[in-house]
């Protein structure tokens, strides 16, 4: 796994020996979770949390938000429970995995209702603990750096749900080059021909 050797030689940078051992063993507990779990691209699942992990570095955000990175998606979409979060990394790990889930899990009705209300409800996050707005940001980045995978309606979604949503809540919070990748990204897949044009200028 270079990408995670990558993630380790990038937080022993500032990181102490004793949590990037911590965030060696969040690496391996969530290799095991996702085992035979794939990604669209076709890549092991686990390559997606470590990508979002990388992301949240050039930040210097501590240890317990990079092991809820790489853990984000284990109590969603596998058999562990957040009890075996706690336990295992802390309950501050845990709390912010039960954020991220709970970010994952809002629907609405209208696109009107999920640009309005999914914005309040990450503003009420914030209040909380903004770890868990940092990391929703980093893994919506990497979905979008890999959204040519998705069929054409749910990347025409996902793109105009992250220029409405997304990308000015990184702009809000001063984080200027995920704002600018994050509008960038949008941009490319809602407006295709134009990006081409605009390429080729």
């Amino acid at each position: 796994m270079a990408d995670a050797d990558l993630l380790i030689e990038e937080l022993t940078a500032y990181l102490k020996p004793k949590d990037v051992k911590h965030v060696r063993e969040a690496i391996e507990f969530g290799r095991i979770a996702h085992q035979g779990q794939m990604r669209h691209s076709g890549d092991p699942y686990i390559s997606h949390p470590i990508a979002v992990a990388r992301i949240l570095t050039p930040l210097h955000i501590d240890a317990q938000a990079i092991v809820a990175a790489l853990l984000h998606d284990v109590v969603e979409d596998t058999a562990v429970t957040s009890e075996q979060v706690a336990e295992k990394f802390g309950k501050p790990v845990a709390e912010l995995v039960d954020g991220l889930s709970k970010l994952d899990r809002l629907r609405f009705e209208t696109q009107e209702d999920a640009q309005a209300e999914n914005f309040r409800k990450m503003l009420l996050a914030m209040v909380d603990d903004i770890r868990v707005i940092l990391v929703k940001l980093a893994d919506r980045l990497h979905n979008m750096r890999t959204l040519s995978h998705l069929p054409e309606e749910r990347r025409i979604r996902v793109a105009q749900e992250t220029r409405d949503i997304y990308a000015p809540i990184a702009n809000r919070l001063g984080l200027i080059p995920l704002f600018y990748e994050l509008e960038d990204l949008g941009f490319h897949y809602l407006h295709t021909t134009r990006c081409l044009v605009l390429e080729k200028a």
